[in-house]
């Protein structure tokens, strides 16, 4: 087991116990909240499971919520994102928070009554978008808000502020990247269900944006002959220098087999985030020269080669966010006050704030806008050709 800076032992017995083979190094369990991630110097012993006990006292420390699924489907994404908040927290030699872990997997609502019952001011979750009408009707009557780590910007509010990756903001930085190298006519295919009908109006919106004009877009189902027949539909029509194809590199890569040779010389192909760390992007023949957009993957490596030297594993790349969420709430906190409400208003710093995946902030309807860089598919890599801006401008 590895040793927390304050020079905490956990004794891996007690995490099996809890939440499966949990490399929390150290950190303490409260089995009346969950998992505790601040970095106590003296764990306490576990009491029976049959007997919670409460969270203890507070005086000095702010208390902050992390809902995540610890267990079922979703357990192992949750257990990845609670260990990266450990991570900051050790990182940051943290003593003004205090994180306690609920697992939403028994039912999102009563871990939100827990958390909320145990005087959290601050959520950090739900993961999951339909998860997220069931925490606030906990947290909003207790004026507790949520900075949820779904990318459904459809579920954000005056107290509800999302903080995944959304698909509309990669589309429009990609657009606004071939506008500025002469494509002004687009046309996309996208999967049929809620990513492809955001791509599509994500796409119509930042073209209008950027001046340019959109044709054709095409749906299929997410099966082989489909987004090929859909391919070979817009590649019929023609009248477009840019095609957007919304999914993955594997119907990418099907879907490029027939635009490629059957298009309008010149076209250029664009992806989505959904590219990101996908190694069939440099396989496929027929994505070479392609751009798409994605948070920078700067910083990640190391968080990555230390998140395995501390729990024997690779991190979901979505753990990131509980790292960055710590890393938000540390900051705010130098203006919190311990047992106060959470000043909502300082999330919408125009300044924003800094974290492993770059420079983000919140916007007045409640959600994150990212600096994202613009890749493209080269030779069997992919390169960065338009780094992400180090900080927000005006």
């Amino acid at each position: 087991m590895n040793v927390a800076k304050t020079g905490g032992l956990i004794d891996r017995r007690k995490l099996l116990a809890v939440g499966g083979a949990m490399l929390l190094a150290g950190c303490k369990i409260i089995p009346g909240g969950g998992v505790s991630t601040s970095p106590d110097p003296v764990p306490t012993p576990t009491p029976s499971a049959s007997v919670p006990s409460p969270l203890p006292t507070d005086t000095a420390r702010h208390r902050v919520a992390l809902l995540v699924p610890m267990s079922g489907t979703n357990g192992a994404v949750g257990q990845s994102i609670a260990n990266a908040t450990t991570m900051a927290l050790l990182d940051t030699s943290a003593e003004s928070l205090r994180i306690t872990t609920y697992d939403t997997a028994g039912g999102a609502r009563a871990a939100a009554q827990r958390a909320v019952a145990e005087g959290n001011k601050l959520i950090l979750g739900p993961l999951l978008s339909e998860d997220v009408g069931q925490v606030l009707a906990e947290a909003r009557p207790a004026n507790v808000p949520l900075i949820t780590l779904s990318n459904d910007t459809a579920v954000a509010g005056p107290d509800v502020f999302v903080m995944g990756q959304a698909p509309e903001q990669s589309i429009q930085r990609t657009v606004d990247y071939a506008r500025s190298r002469g494509s002004s006519r687009f046309a996309a295919i996208v999967p049929e269900g809620e990513y492809g009908q955001r791509a599509a109006a994500a796409l119509r919106a930042s073209v209008i944006t950027a001046g340019g004009t959109v044709g054709a877009v095409e749906t299929y189902a997410r099966g082989n002959t489909s987004v090929v027949s859909a391919a070979s539909r817009l590649a019929a029509k023609g009248g477009y220098d840019a095609v957007l194809i919304a999914d993955g590199a594997r119907f990418a890569a099907q879907a490029a087999t027939v635009l490629k040779p059957r298009a309008t010389a010149g076209v250029q192909l664009l992806g989505t985030e959904l590219w990101s760390g996908e190694s069939e992007v440099t396989r496929a023949a027929g994505l070479r020269g392609a751009w798409f957009s994605a948070m920078s993957d700067a910083r990640f490596k190391r968080f990555s080669d230390s998140y395995k030297a501390r729990f024997g594993g690779a991190p979901y790349r979505v753990s990131t966010l509980g790292y960055d969420g710590v890393l938000l709430a540390l900051r705010i906190a130098r203006d919190w006050k311990p047992g106060r409400s959470f000043p909502v208003a300082r999330l919408r710093d125009e300044g924003g704030f800094l974290g492993l995946d770059g420079a983000f902030r919140f916007g007045r309807n409640g959600v994150v806008e990212r600096t994202m860089e613009v890749r493209e598919v080269r030779n069997g890599q992919v390169v960065i050709v338009d780094p992400a801006p180090a900080a927000f401008g005006n």
